[in-house]
C-alpha cells in the first residue's frame, strides 16, 4: 500500500520541525558522552527518564480525565521498551563505543520495527522488504566485526547493546500500533515516560550521585548535558515528532532516520573520534537496508 501523498502538507514549519529533530536527536549521542564524564550509565539513564518523567507531569494533569488508567501495565510496557532499557543500554554502551557508531547502530531501528511486525504482530510484507534487512544488518555486522578498537571507540562487545536498545524501540513502536492505536500521541509518551521515570528517579538518590555532584570537578556540565538531552531530545522532540506526523505523514516523519546518523557522524568527527571508510559503507549499507525494507 503506498500513501496517499497529495494530502500531505510539507510547509516550512513541517521542514523546521524536521531539521530540528534530526539536529537534536542526531546530538543525542554526543551529549551522553558528554554526560559520561561525571556520572556511572545507571545515575544518567536514571537522571534523563526522571527528568522527563517530570516535564511531561504538567500533560498529565492536562489529561486526566482521557487516560485509561486499566491499560497501566500496557503503558508501563511501552515506557520500558521506548525508553527505559534503551536508555541504559545507550549509555552503556558508550563507554567503550564512540558516540558515532552509536549514532550509526541506532537507525537500525525500523528494520527491526519491521521485523518485529512481521513474525509476532504477522503484519503483510513483500520479498524486496527481506533484501533490505538483510543489507541494514549487514552493515551493522561490518561495523561491529570489522571495526577495531581505533574505530569502535573501544570494547567492540559493548556495540551490541545498541542493537538490543533498537529492538525494544522497535517493539515499543508494534505495542503502541497493537494497543493505543486510538490514543493520543501525548497520552502514551506523558504516561508511560511519568511510569517509567518516577521510580528511576527515586532509586536515583539511593546512589553517590549527591556526593558525586559535589565533588567532581565536571558534574555541573554533565548534568546539564543530561538535562539538554531529556528536555529537548526526550520531551520536545518527542511531542514535535507526533506533531511532525500528524502534519505530514509517517513516512515524511521517517526522513529523520536517515538524517540522524550524518549529524552523529559530525559531532563525532568535530570531537576528535575515528571517521574511518567502514563508518560510511555501514552507514550505506544500514541506510538502505532501511529505505528497501519500507517500500510497499
Amino acid at each position: 500500500m503506498v500513501e496517499n501523498t497529495e494530502t500531505m502538507k510539507i510547509d516550512k514549519v513541517s521542514l523546521a520541525i524536521l531539521i530540528f529533530l534530526t539536529v537534536v536527536w542526531g546530538c543525542s549521542f554526543i551529549l551522553i558522552k558528554k554526560s559520561l564524564l561525571a556520572f556511572s550509565p545507571v545515575q544518567l539513564a536514571c537522571m534523563r527518564l526522571g527528568i522527563a518523567a517530570i516535564a511531561f507531569s504538567p500533560l498529565i494533569v492536562k489529561y486526566r480525565r482521557e487516560i485509561d488508567w486499566s491499560k497501566w501495565k500496557k503503558f508501563l510496557a511501552i515506557g520500558i521498551t521506548g525508553s527505559g532499557l534503551p536508555a541504559f543500554l545507550f549509555f552503556i554502551a558508550q563507554t567503550e563505543i564512540s558516540s558515532s557508531v552509536s549514532g550509526l547502530l541506532n537507525s537500525l531501528t525500523p528494520i527491526w520495527t519491521f521485523l518485529i511486525g512481521i513474525f509476532i504482530f504477522r503484519l503483510a510484507f513483500h520479498k524486496l522488504q527481506m533484501w533490505g534487512v538483510i543489507l541494514g544488518f549487514l552493515g551493522a555486522a561490518i561495523l561491529i566485526l570489522l571495526g577495531d578498537k581505533h574505530v569502535l571507540g573501544g570494547n567492540p562487545w559493548y556495540a551490541i547493546l545498541p542493537v538490543i536498545a533498537t529492538v525494544c524501540y522497535a517493539a515499543s513502536v508494534n505495542m503502541v500500533q497493537a494497543f493505543f492505536k486510538d490514543t493520543k500521541p501525548v497520552i502514551i509518551s506523558s504516561v508511560s515516560f511519568f511510569l517509567t521515570g518516577v521510580p528511576l528517579l527515586i532509586y536515583l538518590f539511593t546512589t553517590d550521585v549527591i556526593n558525586r555532584f559535589q565533588h567532581h570537578p565536571d558534574a555541573l556540565y554533565s548534568l546539564s548535558a543530561v538535562a539538554t538531552l531529556s528536555i529537548f531530545g526526550t520531551f520536545i522532540s518527542s511531542i514535535l515528532f507526533y506533531m511532525l506526523v500528524q502534519r505530514t505523514s509517517a513516512v515524511f516523519g521517517s526522513t529523520v532516520t536517515y538524517l540522524m546518523p550524518i549529524v552523529a557522524l559530525f559531532w563525532g568527527f568535530l570531537d576528535g573520534e575515528t571517521i574511518s571508510i567502514l563508518h560510511f559503507i555501514g552507514m550505506g549499507l544500514i541506510l538502505l537496508g532501511v529505505y528497501i525494507s519500507k517500500l510497499t
